[in-house]
């Protein structure tokens, strides 16, 4: 059994990545600036070495889409080939290419660029967004500037069950592989599925562009943050983000989850 480095272990997709490593027999070490089993500051180069000694893989979150880390990343990946890691993977988004010198791009190429065997993960946005994160509701509504678009949003289950197998398993290294759910939903139809699990009324409500975006800016959102998600959220509005990615089928075997599911097992359960 081996030992791999979580990056972002508290996270949505880093703590449910911990758990699966676990399960299959595996010590998943969850890095942290202030807790966890090793430190790890992105800002402070003098942890890496630690963080990545003894290790066999890396997975991969970013501190965010707020400023370029590529070249931290850089400094990241050289340690781990000092320190002889022999898998890195990397969480990124699918839809990176409607902002191609972005930060999440710009980190992409750091990695394949490294020299470090490396997989790319590209997930759409999770079904638990609309329980932990952008889309939950707010006194009973989903804002969004998406007009009627649709979005095959992937369960984070899925994704960290992907993650585990190829960050065990090298048969993966080299490969982009892109994630989504079953089936591409409305966020009309996500919300009220959403309002079935949770007992409780939900709408969508589809904002305008500009006042979504200048509620973000007003919110504090750091600019670099709101053009990355104002790019993303443009491909959903036009359709082209719509798609089916089989990365699910491909790496586990098993149909992906679908929305509905999710939300029964995870939202109405915690109802």
């Amino acid at each position: 059994m081996a030992t791999f480095l979580i990056l972002g272990g508290t996270g949505k997709v880093g703590r449910r990545l911990g758990t699966r490593l676990s399960s299959l027999g595996h010590t998943a070490r969850i890095a942290s600036r202030s807790s966890g089993d090793v430190r790890f500051d992105w800002r402070d180069p003098a942890t890496y070495a630690d963080a990545v000694r003894d290790v066999e893989g890396i997975f991969i979150v970013g501190p965010g889409s707020a400023t370029d880390w590529s070249p931290l990343l850089r400094d990241l990946l050289a340690e781990a080939a000092r320190a002889g890691v022999r898998r890195v993977v990397l969480l990124s988004a699918r839809g990176v290419e409607f902002l191609p010198d972005g930060v999440v791009a710009r980190a992409e190429r750091a990695l394949t660029e490294s020299g470090v065997p490396w997989t790319i993960l590209r997930p759409t946005h999770f079904a638990q967004n609309f329980s932990e994160a952008m889309f939950v509701p707010e006194q009973g509504r989903i804002h969004a500037p998406v007009g009627a678009a649709r979005h095959p949003f992937v369960d984070v289950r899925d994704l960290a069950d992907a993650a585990a197998r190829v960050l065990v398993d090298d048969a993966w290294a080299g490969e982009v592989i892109e994630v989504s759910g079953p089936r591409a939903l409305g966020f009309d139809e996500a919300a009220a599925v959403l309002a079935g699990a949770r007992g409780e009324a939900v709408e969508y409500v589809a904002e305008d562009r500009d006042t979504h975006e200048r509620r973000l800016l007003a919110s504090g959102t750091p600019g670099t943050y709101v053009t990355w998600r104002m790019a993303m959220l443009d491909g959903i509005a036009a359709g082209r983000d719509a798609y089916l990615s089989d990365g699910v089928e491909r790496v586990l075997g098993r149909p992906a989850t679908t929305f509905e599911q999710w939300a029964q097992e995870e939202v109405a359960a915690q109802r």
